[in-house]
């Protein structure tokens, strides 16, 4: 859920009106940006994403140009339809029935773990300095953790029981 003030951003693509027939986009002034190319922009890890980028027809005179953007010439929009699918898609997975127990669960795993390293573990800061020092301090904790929670679980004889149906495998 956007704040308000992203909501009232008119330079937003999502606060554009947007055509699919046409794959042109509607400002707030009511011009079209149409797609006059599609570039391939390679990333530091070496992903070549397309993106297509929208141009608005004229932005000469608009009452809206200081708020829409902060070029010189017309309003460009760079938008990789492949990024939005995935957005979609991942959107869609947290909302089914399934992401939203996964996120229930992990939320309540997650708190409680960092509430029994701070409050019953008495754990305040790390002892040792550097990264591999730190990363080696966190993981004995988790495992301190996670035999603690093992032994629990013997105890209350719960070893078979699971949050989820467990798959099976060949």
């Amino acid at each position: 859920m956007e704040k308000r003030s992203f909501k009232k951003d008119i330079s937003k693509r999502e606060n554009m009106g947007y055509d699919e027939k046409t794959d042109t986009y509607t400002c707030h002034a009511g011009k079209s940006l149409s797609p006059p190319f599609i570039k391939k922009q390679k990333s530091k890890s070496g992903y070549e994403p397309e993106v297509t980028i929208y141009e608005c027809e004229d932005c000469t005179g608009c009452p809206h140009k200081e708020k829409c953007t902060g070029a010189k010439g017309n309003k460009r929009l760079y938008i990789s339809k492949s990024f939005l699918e995935k957005c979609q898609e991942s959107y869609e997975n947290i909302m089914s029935e399934k992401g939203i127990r996964y996120r229930m669960n992990r939320s309540i795993q997650v708190e409680g773990a960092f509430g029994v390293l701070k409050n019953d573990y008495n754990f305040q800061r790390f002892l040792l300095r550097g990264k591999t020092k730190v990363k080696l301090e966190i993981l004995l904790l988790c495992m301190g953790y996670n035999i603690n929670k093992l032994h629990a679980k013997i105890q209350k004889e719960r070893t078979a029981s699971h949050f989820f149906p467990v798959k099976e495998t060949a």
